[in-house]
C-alpha cells in the first residue's frame, strides 16, 4: 500500500505566448517541471510530514511519477487578475487524516484566495470531526471556533497571484502539494 510520508508545497508562475508553454514556465518557477505528475484528490495522509521544496526535491528523480494536488488557473486577458491556492487543514489527532483544498479564482487577491482555500480546508476537516459551526460565517470567526474545539492544530495556504500580461500573453498560476512516497 502506498502511503506518502512527505509532503512539500510549492508554487508557481508563468507567462508565455502558448497556453502550455505558460504552464511549463509556472512548473519551472515552482521547480517541479522535471516530473510527471499525476494530480489526486485532497487528502493530507495520516503522518505525513511537511518538509521544504529543498528537501522535497532532493528525494525526487527527473522523469518520475509524481502525485500532487494542484490548483491552476490561467488567462490570457489582460491585466485579468487570477489565483491559484491550497489551503491545508491539518488535525491534532496524529491518527486521523488532514484535507487540501484547490482554489482557482479570477478576480481575487492572494490573500483573499488563500483565506478561502484555507477556510475550505478547515470546513471539510471540520465536518469530518463532528464540529458545529455556521458555514456562512467569515473564516476568522470560523477559525476561532475550529482552534477552540482543540481538534484542529494547524491550518494555512500556499497561494500564487498573477495579473494577465498586458500584451495578451497567456499567464498560469499553479500552487501545489506534492506528496513523496
Amino acid at each position: 500500500m502506498y502511503v506518502p510520508r512527505k509532503i512539500f508545497f510549492t508554487k508557481g508562475v508563468g507567462v508565455e505566448k502558448e497556453y502550455l508553454a505558460s504552464f511549463e514556465a509556472a512548473l519551472r518557477d515552482a521547480q517541479i517541471e522535471k516530473f510527471n505528475i499525476v494530480t489526486v484528490s485532497s487528502i493530507y495522509p495520516v503522518g505525513c510530514k511537511r518538509v521544504s521544496v529543498e528537501k522535497g526535491l532532493e528525494e525526487l528523480k527527473p522523469g518520475q511519477i509524481v502525485h500532487a494536488v494542484m490548483a491552476r488557473n490561467a488567462t490570457n486577458e489582460p491585466n485579468r487578475q487570477i489565483a491559484s491556492s491550497i489551503g491545508v487543514a491539518i488535525p491534532k489527532d496524529k491518527s486521523m487524516y488532514g484535507y487540501l483544498s484547490e482554489h482557482h479564482p479570477f478576480g481575487e487577491t492572494s490573500e483573499f484566495a488563500g483565506d478561502y482555500a484555507e477556510d475550505l480546508a478547515a470546513s471539510m476537516l471540520a465536518t469530518t470531526l463532528g464540529i458545529t459551526f455556521d458555514p456562512d460565517k467569515a473564516w476568522n470567526e470560523k477559525e476561532q471556533v475550529f482552534k477552540m474545539s482543540g481538534q484542529i492544530v494547524n491550518t494555512f495556504n500556499v497561494t500564487q497571484s498573477a495579473k494577465g500580461n498586458k500584451n495578451g500573453l497567456w499567464t498560469t498560476t499553479i500552487a501545489v502539494a506534492v506528496l513523496i512516497p
